[in-house]
C-alpha cells in the first residue's frame, strides 16, 4: 500500500477524532459556564448592596480560570490558535487586588464567552449527535430489523431497512465534515473572546519591540566597552609604556640642553597619555560597570564600599532581574549618592535593594538637610527620564530639613 495515502488517510481521520472529542467536552463546558453565568448574575443583583462586589470580583477570577480550561480545549481538540493573554496584575494591597480584578478584562471576556457560547455548543452537539448517532442507528436497520417485534410491525421492511441503512452510511460518510462546520462558531468564539484582545495584543507587541531596542541597547554598549578596554586603551597604555621607556633612555643620552627640552615633551605626553588613560577607564565604567559582570547585589556592594561617607546596604535580591534593568538602577544608585555627597551634608546612608511583586524596589536615604526636587534640568529629573524607559518609576520624599528618601520601583520582566 503507498505510504503517502495511508499517512494522509490518517492524517484526515485526526481531526475528525479531536473534532468529535471537543464536542463530548463541550456540553461539560458549556454547563459550567452556565452555572458560572448565574453566579455572576446573582453577584450583579447583590451589588446594589455592595455585598455583592467581593462576589462579583470573585467571579471575574474566577473566569479567567474557566477561560483558560476553554482556550486549552479549544487548542487541543478543536485546533484553534488563541494565544494566552497577558496575565492577572494587580498591587499588593487587598483593594488593588480587588479593584483589579473588577476591571479585569479579560475575566468579563471570559463571561462574555460563557453567556455567547451556550447557543453554539447546542447547535455543534446536536449535529455531531444528528450525524454520529443517527448514521449509526441508520446503518444497523438491518439488524433492527430481525427483531421479532419489527418484524411484526413492519413486515415487508427489507426493502426499507436496506434504504435506510444506505442513507445512515451516508451520513456517517458526511459526519466528519458536518461536525467540523458545526464546530465553526465555536472556534470564531475562541479566537474572538478567550485570546488577547485587540488593544492588549498592540500593547504586548510594543512592549516586545522595546525590550528587543533596550536589550539591543545593552549588548551595544557592552560591545563599545569591550572595544575602548581592549583597543583604545590597551594602545594608549602602551603608548605610555613607550614614552617611559623613552624617557629612560634619554636620560642617559649626552648634550644636555637639547635633552632638557626632549625630556619636557615626553614627560608632557607621558602624562598627558596617562590621563586620558584613567578618563578611559572612568568612560569605559560608566558604559558598562564590571561589577555589573557579577550581579546587581555585589555591584551596589562594590559602589557603596568606595563611597567617601558611610552608607550601609540592604539586599536581597534572590532573583537576577534582565541586564537593562540591572543596569538602570546601578546607574541610579550611582547619580543618588553622588548627589548625597555633594548636597545633602549628610553624615550617613542607606541603600536599599528588594525584589517583590515582580518589582525591583531601590531605595536610597539619608541624613541631610533634605529639599531635594524634581525639576526640570535636574539630576533627579534625568533619572526619571532613565527610569521610564524601562516602565520604572521614580519618588522623591525630601522635606527640608530631612531626610531624604529617594525610591525607584523597576519591572523585574520587561
Amino acid at each position: 500500500m503507498d505510504e503517502r495515502a495511508t499517512g494522509g488517510s490518517v492524517c484526515r481521520r485526526a481531526p475528525a477524532r479531536r473534532d468529535l472529542a471537543y464536542t463530548l467536552v463541550l456540553p461539560v463546558l458549556a454547563v459550567l459556564g452556565l452555572a458560572h453565568l448565574v453566579l455572576v448574575g446573582l453577584s450583579t443583583v447583590l451589588t446594589v448592596n455592595l455585598v455583592g462586589l467581593p462576589m462579583l470580583a470573585l467571579c471575574v477570577r474566577a473566569a479567567r480560570a474557566l477561560g483558560t480550561a476553554n482556550r486549552r480545549a479549544a487548542r487541543a481538540l478543536a485546533g484553534v490558535r488563541v494565544p494566552d493573554p497577558a496575565p492577572f496584575r494587580a498591587g499588593p494591597g487587598l483593594l488593588d487586588r480587588f479593584t483589579a480584578a473588577l476591571g479585569d478584562v479579560t475575566g468579563w471576556r471570559a463571561v462574555g464567552h460563557a453567556l455567547v457560547r451556550l447557543p453554539a455548543a447546542v447547535v455543534a452537539v446536536a449535529a455531531t449527535a444528528g450525524l454520529w448517532a443517527g448514521g449509526l442507528l441508520l446503518l444497523g436497520c438491518p439488524l433492527w430489523w430481525q427483531l421479532p417485534a419489527l418484524a411484526r410491525l413492519s413486515p415487508g421492511g427489507w426493502p426499507e431497512a436496506a434504504l435506510m441503512s444506505a442513507a445512515g452510511l451516508a451520513l456517517l460518510l458526511l459526519a466528519p465534515k458536518g461536525v467540523h462546520l458545526a464546530l465553526a462558531p465555536e472556534r470564531l468564539l475562541a479566537r474572538s473572546l478567550l485570546g488577547p484582545g485587540p488593544g492588549e495584543a498592540r500593547i504586548r507587541r510594543l512592549e516586545q519591540a522595546r525590550t528587543l531596542a533596550v536589550d539591543d541597547a545593552v549588548a551595544r554598549l557592552r560591545r563599545i566597552e569591550r572595544d575602548l578596554h581592549d583597543g583604545t586603551a590597551a594602545r594608549l597604555v602602551t603608548l605610555a609604556m613607550s614614552l617611559g621607556m623613552a624617557r629612560e633612555e634619554l636620560e642617559q643620552a649626552p648634550d644636555p640642553g637639547r635633552l632638557d627640552r626632549a625630556r619636557a615633551l615626553v614627560e608632557g605626553a607621558h602624562r598627558d597619555a596617562k590621563e586620558t588613560v584613567a578618563e578611559l577607564r572612568d568612560l569605559i565604567r560608566a558604559i558598562h560597570p564590571p561589577a555589573l559582570d557579577h550581579g546587581l547585589e555585589t555591584a551596589l556592594a562594590t559602589l557603596t564600599a568606595r563611597s567617601p561617607i558611610p552608607v550601609r546596604l540592604d539586599a536581597d535580591l534572590p532573583e537576577r532581574p534582565p541586564r537593562a534593568v540591572e543596569a538602570v538602577a546601578y546607574f541610579c544608585t550611582t547619580e543618588l549618592l553622588a548627589n548625597v555627597i555633594k548636597h545633602s551634608a549628610a553624615g550617613h546612608a542607606t541603600v536599599e535593594a528588594r525584589t517583590a511583586d515582580g518589582l525591583l524596589s531601590l531605595r536610597v536615604r539619608d541624613d541631610g538637610v533634605g529639599g531635594a526636587a524634581m525639576r526640570t534640568g535636574s539630576g533627579l529629573h534625568g533619572l526619571a527620564a532613565r527610569v521610564r524607559t524601562v516602565d520604572g518609576t521614580l519618588d522623591v520624599h525630601s522635606p527640608a530639613g530631612g531626610p531624604t528618601v529617594i525610591t525607584v520601583e523597576l519591572p523585574l520582566h520587561l
